[in-house]
């Protein structure tokens, strides 16, 4: 990586788990994670050995992770941002040897108040340039960090792997668009899944086009078609599942579908029209509601009625043995928003189970 852009993504990036700015708050979980990361818990040699670390960005093959706990983007409940720092140490706990394997990038720097650049007046943006940056001109909002600190990642190594853990699903939007537009580049031919509750077609909410609710639509585009875009477990929206798929042309699964079907014969009837299409690699885009609020409660919105872990695992299983997952995410993770210790608790080994299978894919990805 040259100086210049190892810089840059120092100035974009922070060390893993410390993407929520705090002072002493979750101290011991950040402390959990950076002694098995670093082996050590001082701030100071946390970031010099995570810079080092980061300077050998062009080298690493396989599954980089990275963490965007921005939870601006939702509008139910808050608290998807920590997700990143919970996940990572569930991994930790539960998938030591899968996580191990991967290359943390740590987190995108977050300033909890805002969301994309487009929102922001010009003196709010030197504000946070000031505050970010010592005034570089840089993207200072999530949404907009995250976007140009991908492509710059994809500027120094084209085929890395990058599994995302969120966040409000908000963050999918510029991580999916920087690895569409990676991949083509690179001629390959790009299929992308969605596992949800909620379709994530709105064009805007409430007067705001980027957020958890809208950022699929705002990514269908760089498809070469929509119909390269199939979503599982949809149960949560207004309108029929007709109404969705003829207004943006994708294939849409309810999670009554995904049971009825059966979920190894619907996802070998969708790698077969997949393969059809000439498809190469897929991106998976998981939000954790999903799943049953039985079993994954702690998120803004938790669903009745929706896929268990068997199902998606099953489902992500025939995927990623058909095709190359090269893009990923784990979103809406939101630990202490749970009804309970023991929901939140089992919400994160859910969420940590499921990653753990897209990791060992992308880890696999090329051998």
């Amino acid at each position: 990586m040259t100086k210049t852009n190892e810089t840059l993504l120092n100035d974009y990036l922070c060390p893993p788990g410390f993407g929520v700015f705090t002072v002493n708050t979750a101290k011991e979980r950040k402390d959990k994670l950076t002694k098995v990361l670093y082996n050590t818990t001082e701030d100071q040699d946390i970031r010099t050995a995570w810079t080092n670390e980061l300077s050998k960005l062009a080298d690493v093959n396989g599954c980089a992770i990275l963490g965007v706990a921005s939870d601006c983007g939702g509008g139910i409940q808050r608290g998807a941002n920590w997700g990143p720092l919970f996940l990572r140490n569930t991994l930790i706990e539960e998938h030591l040897e899968v996580y191990k394997q991967c290359f943390d990038l740590g987190d995108i720097r977050v300033i909890p108040h805002l969301l994309h650049d487009k929102y922001l007046n010009d003196d709010t943006i030197k504000s946070a340039q000031n505050a970010l940056y010592g005034g570089k001109q840089l993207s200072v909002s999530p949404l907009s960090i995250a976007k140009a600190s991908v492509d710059e990642v994809f500027k120094n190594n084209k085929n890395l792997k990058i599994f995302s853990i969120g966040g409000d699903h908000s963050v999918s939007f510029p991580l999916v668009k920087a690895w569409i537009n990676n991949r083509r580049s690179l001629g390959k031919k790009v299929g992308l899944i969605h596992f949800d509750a909620h379709t994530d077609l709105l064009r805007e909410r409430l007067g705001i086009d980027y957020c958890f609710g809208s950022w699929l639509t705002h990514v269908l585009d760089d498809l070469e078609t929509p119909k390269h875009c199939y979503q599982f477990g949809i149960r949560s929206t207004g309108k029929s599942k007709e109404h969705w798929e003829s207004e943006f042309g994708l294939n849409q699964y309810w999670a009554k579908d995904v049971k009825e079907i059966g979920a190894k014969e619907l996802a070998l009837k969708t790698i077969e029209e997949l393969k059809k299409e000439g498809i190469e690699e897929i991106y998976i885009s998981f939000d954790i509601d999903a799943l049953d609020e039985s079993v994954a409660s702690a998120t803004g919105t938790p669903e009745p009625e929706g896929l268990m872990p068997h199902e998606c695992a099953t489902m992500i299983k025939e995927f990623t043995n058909a095709f190359k997952l090269t893009g990923a995410d784990m979103v809406e993770i939101a630990p202490l928003v749970g009804l309970s210790e023991e929901g939140s608790r089992t919400t994160l080994e859910v969420g940590a189970a499921m990653s753990a299978l897209m990791m060992e894919a992308m880890i696999s990805a090329d051998n």
